[in-house]
Formats: C-alpha cells, sequence, structure tokens
C-alpha cells in the first residue's frame, strides 16, 4: 500500500513541475514578445476613443462569481507612419478603467501590421509574463522542493 501512495505522490509532484515549467515557458514567451515589440515597434500618439465595457468569461471559475463586474478596455485611434487612421481595441481591461475616454496614450505598433498594436503602458506590456512567469515559478519551485524534500528522506 506504501508504494502505492509513493508512487502517487511521485507523479503529483511531477505533475507538478511539469505544470510550472509550461506556465514559466509561457510567461517568458509573452515577455520575449513584449521586448521584441519595444525594441522594434514604431511609436504613434492615440487617442482613447471609447470604452469597451465587456464582462471576460474566460475561466469557470469566474462564471460562478456573483461580484463579477464588466472590465474596461479601452478603445484607441491612431494615424501610423501609413496615414490611414487605426482603431484597435486594447487586450487589457480593467474595472475601474485605466484610461478615459479622450486621454492621450503612446502607441506601439509594427509598420507591417498596425491593427496589431499596444498601448505603451505596464499592464499591457507586462502583466500577462509577470502573471504566466510567476505562477510557473512558484509551481515549478514548490514541486522542486517537495520533489528534494522526499528524495532525502528516502
Amino acid at each position: 500500500m506504501q508504494a502505492r501512495g509513493r508512487k502517487a505522490r511521485r507523479w503529483i509532484v511531477f505533475g507538478t513541475i511539469a505544470f510550472g515549467s509550461v506556465f514559466l515557458v509561457i510567461g517568458l514567451v509573452l515577455a520575449v514578445q513584449s521586448i521584441s515589440l519595444l525594441s522594434d515597434a514604431k511609436r504613434a500618439q492615440g487617442t482613447v476613443v471609447d470604452l469597451d465595457w465587456r464582462k471576460d468569461h474566460s475561466s469557470s471559475s469566474r462564471r460562478n462569481r456573483s461580484d463579477d463586474r464588466p472590465a474596461a478596455y479601452p478603445v484607441v485611434e491612431f494615424t501610423p507612419a501609413q496615414g490611414t487612421p487605426t482603431r484597435f481595441r486594447s487586450s487589457t481591461g480593467a474595472n475601474p478603467p485605466s484610461y478615459e475616454v479622450g486621454e492621450r496614450v503612446e502607441v506601439l505598433y509594427r509598420a507591417d501590421a498596425p491593427e496589431d498594436a499596444r498601448i505603451n503602458g505596464f499592464a499591457s506590456l507586462w502583466l500577462l509574463p509577470l502573471v504566466f512567469g510567476g505562477l510557473g515559478l512558484l509551481a515549478a519551485g514548490i514541486g522542486t522542493v517537495v520533489a528534494l524534500v522526499t528524495r532525502r528522506r528516502s
């Protein structure tokens, strides 16, 4: 009976380390994308023209919460170097809103894809890499420590 328990614990520890490693890699990939955008992006001044209020139901745990309030996603209009006004909705929303309609913001965009732009701000560039990387580092670290402690006890 003890052998089965040890085997199950090993799988749980392995799963925790694997889960953490996957999240850590996702966080690193997202960070590299942000760094790449910062290094070769064009910059333009944009204006928040609207706030797109949406309920984000990306996970089942949030679906069941009674305090699930909508978040405001800024819609920004800017004119890239090509001269055609472009609008985009930020991928980062907040409640209360981080931006107000009429507010001027700096926009980062690639010359070949101006519609895939981002607001030059901490949340839109670094929030997802920090969340994924932090959770990954935490899970992989806990799994590794548990694995080392149980290995020394054996």
